[in-house]
């Protein structure tokens, strides 16, 4: 919390004309003047006292001069600040003549005249000075006028001034710039004149349409172009209003572009006029105003108009195109990732139908250690792809980003490695966040390990967290609402990026690291996380001078949850009689979620579908927890298989198992009180500890 400093003169009578006169009344409380020639303010007469507090306290840029012509001590208040400029920090206190030394020549006149009770107003008065924005001409308006003691003697000047530099300068450019106008009016009419022949010369000849309009808009005139583009006859034209001939859509943009023209030149304008077979032309129009008329040309632009959609129309099918090359792109190494994944999967089981054949039961171990392997990171594969396109099955919770990284301060450094010096600079007082911890964790190990690639003979990494308020424009730029957010940070010296790669940065599959070294799903999964969870990435880069990437976190109004360590035991077995009803189209998901759960001793009813698990909930069988997909066939998902269930069981428990994440359970993603989700795949024993959990309250 920032010190409250009191006021000067709060709790000392004698300095109680400083109460209320903020930094120049600090300025002053805070000088040394024993050798000055007022001596300790708390001495000083009672007439200079109330000057300044007069001139303190005032809202508008105050001098008071105190003494004689040639011993003027200066005072001045805070809106006399910025007029001060490399003098503001011994200005407080010092003689008049010194402070404006470079105007006293010009000053000295004017304060003799006050001194003598010639009051006096100066509008506008040049003057060049050294200000806070260096040495400039300046203009001011100012009045000087003294003040008398109790014994009716002049005892200073009271200086009111205010610097009107930047209306002399807005009214010297607008004098010039009507200047300005009129020699250009002046300079056209002539030219008017001068090219009336060479226009009466070029009337019958010229391939553009010519027009002579009435100040009113009226067609006084036209050329013989107008029959070849547009089949009129000048017999036609004539005593027609401008706008007639418009197309009804550009009916209203001919208007203003003839009031435009009546006052003044009008810059290129395009619109439809009708054709005599009562088809349209585009015309692209250009005029200028006489004394009492208008003169305005048109070009027939039809064909440019038509190539310019005809080009419109190629970029609209190169941009889907590119769409597609990325769809391409996305599927290709989609593809060729799960079919690698596969082959470890469907292999290794082909292995142990083998060995089991063989009776060789000794490498079972291995090779079901290298399928689960595979299906994990089959698993880390999907949910990437569902953290890009922002639809992975996130369970936010309030977090401390300070903590989060502490947490994890000794993981980075291992992972780093001794050549990579890592720094942590934590936010003071960090603004908590909404965000799932272990997907944050892993966007910010994801970060750190890209940090270390991109600096392969060591370097630094620093990790910071900042309170930031983000404003509308550079909200914008980021692509997210302007708002409050905790923005964390991952540095490094490495080699950097190229505009061009910081462009194609988040696209998934893209990568600059060697074949097999990286899937190009890092930072795809950290965009679309960050954008999942309300917040955006950043990335500022450059060659050779490293990299910043930050992600930005909406801020969450409360106190981060506490972290309780989960505890390492093996789920309990049921309870006599607890039922678990499973509900999954999918009949190997189905029989092994029954079969784990009969091996801890629950009875297990099974469905296919929303319908058939709804039969069972509309029996009399018990039913302690209902277990179910979310995507179901038949017209019924799992969550309004869900809702029925509540209908038919108030109390009933419902664990939702998925392996999409279109699944919202409630407001700011915290789960409806008796419901929980699971991730597909999952290993079975978090499976029977959740089941365990739900069961037992």
């Amino acid at each position: 919390m920032n010190q409250v400093i009191a006021s000067p003169g709060a709790d000392d009578p004698a300095l109680a004309f400083l109460a209320g006169g903020g930094e120049a009344a600090r300025m002053i409380h805070a000088r040394d003047w024993t050798d000055h020639p007022l001596g300790p303010p708390a001495d000083w007469p009672a007439a200079l006292k109330v000057a300044l507090g007069l001139v303190l306290n005032s809202p508008e840029s105050m001098i008071l001069a105190w003494g004689g012509i040639d011993d003027m001590v200066f005072f001045f208040n805070d809106t006399y600040f910025p007029l001060l400029g490399p003098r503001l920090p011994w200005a407080m206190g010092a003689p008049f003549q010194q402070v404006w030394a470079d105007a006293w020549e010009q000053a000295r006149p004017i304060c003799e005249a006050a001194f003598r009770g010639e009051t006096q107003r100066f509008v506008d008065l040049p003057w060049r000075l050294a200000t806070d924005r260096g040495m400039a001409d300046t203009w001011w308006s100012f009045s000087y006028s003294r003040f008398l003691d109790e014994g009716g003697r002049t005892a200073g000047l009271f200086i009111f001034t205010n610097e009107t530099t930047e209306r002399v300068l807005a009214d010297a450019a607008l004098r010039e710039s009507q200047a300005e106008l009129r020699r250009f009016n002046a300079e056209l009419e002539a030219r008017v004149e001068q090219r009336t022949a060479e226009r009466d010369k070029m009337w019958n000849i010229s391939p553009d349409l010519m027009v002579v309009l009435s100040s009113d808009g009226l067609y006084q005139r036209v050329n013989p172009a107008w029959t070849d583009i547009l089949g009129y006859t000048s017999d036609e034209m004539i005593g027609r209003y401008a706008t007639e001939l418009a197309h009804p859509d550009d009916l209203a943009d001919t208007e203003r572009a003839l009031t435009t023209a009546q006052g003044g030149t009008l810059p290129v304008f395009e619109n439809r006029i009708r054709h005599r077979d009562g088809g349209y032309r585009w015309i692209s129009w250009v005029a200028a105003p006489g004394p009492d008329s208008i003169f305005a040309v048109g070009r027939h632009v039809t064909d440019a108009k038509e190539a310019e959609a005809a080009l419109a129309h190629a970029e609209d099918q190169l941009r889907q195109a590119q769409k597609m090359e990325a769809v391409g792109q996305l599927t290709g190494g989609l593809a060729h990732d799960f079919n690698n994944l596969l082959a470890g999967i469907s292999g290794n089981l082909e292995l142990i139908a083998l060995r089991l054949k063989q009776g060789r039961l000794g490498d079972l171990d291995r090779y079901v250690a290298a399928a689960q392997g595979a299906s994990q990171r089959a698993a880390s594969l999907t949910h990437r792809l569902l953290a890009f396109s922002r639809r992975q099955t996130l369970a936010p919770r309030p977090t401390d980003v300070n903590r989060l990284v502490s947490d994890m301060e000794e993981l980075i450094r291992r992972t780093a490695g001794p050549a990579v010096a890592v720094a942590v600079r934590p936010a003071p007082d960090p603004w908590t966040v909404l965000v799932d911890p272990p997907q944050l964790e892993n966007a910010l190990l994801n970060l750190c390990i890209n940090a270390r690639d991109a600096m392969p003979d060591g370097g630094a990494v620093t990790l910071e967290t900042v309170n930031a308020s983000v404003g509308a424009d550079a909200a914008a730029r980021r692509g997210m609402p302007p708002g409050d957010y905790l923005a964390l940070t991952v540095l490094d010296t490495g080699t950097g990026m190229t505009a061009d790669v910081i462009a194609k940065a988040f696209d998934p599959f893209f990568t600059t690291k060697p074949l097999g070294e990286g899937t190009g799903l890092g930072l795809s999964m950290i965009y679309g996380f960050a954008r999942q969870s309300g917040g955006a990435v950043h990335i500022r880069s450059q060659p050779g001078q490293g990299t910043g990437v930050t992600i930005y976190l909406p801020r969450h109004r409360g106190s981060p949850d506490e972290i309780t360590p989960a505890a390492d035991t093996a789920p309990d077995r049921a309870k006599a009689g607890e039922t678990v009803l499973v509900v999954d189209d999918e009949p190997t998901v189905r029989t092994l979620v029954a079969e784990v759960l009969a091996d801890l001793g629950y009875a297990t009813l099974e469905a296919a579908d929303g319908a058939g698990g709804l039969a069972v909930l509309r029996s009399d069988v018990r039913v302690d927890l209902l277990v179910t997909d979310v995507g179901l066939p038949g017209g019924m998902n799992g969550r309004q298989l869900a809702s029925a269930a509540r209908g038919l069981r108030p109390d009933l428990k419902v664990l939702f198992i998925t392996g999409y994440a279109e699944m919202a359970l409630s407001g700011e993603g915290r789960p409806v009180e008796g419901m929980s989700i699971l991730t597909k795949p999952f290993p079975v024993d978090v499976l029977a500890a959740r089941v365990r959990a739900m069961i037992a309250g």
